[in-house]
């Protein structure tokens, strides 16, 4: 029965580590999206960018409206009628 308590902690700690991976690369590519994207109209930016919390969502629209406002439009979830 000294087995049993091992293998939760040993499970425990593998989906924690899984978990910090999974958000470290997800807020990676959002960050690379609202940070040094090339073009603010990528879709999978615009999908990651959608789903974040509020203020985190409001800072990589002020990311990209600081760098693309004088030079098109706001993607999809950063305008309000079609101005930043």
């Amino acid at each position: 029965m000294a087995e049993t308590p091992r293998k939760k902690r040993g499970l425990g700690k593998a989906l924690i580590v899984a978990l910090v991976a999974i958000i470290l690369v997800i807020g990676g590519r959002w960050y690379a999206y609202v940070a040094y994207a090339d073009n603010p109209f990528d879709e999978v930016g615009i999908g990651l960018n959608s789903m974040m919390p509020g203020p985190i969502r409001e800072k990589g629209c002020a990311m990209l409206k600081a760098r693309f406002e004088n030079r098109t439009l706001p993607p999809a979830g950063c305008g309000v009628n079609g101005n930043w």
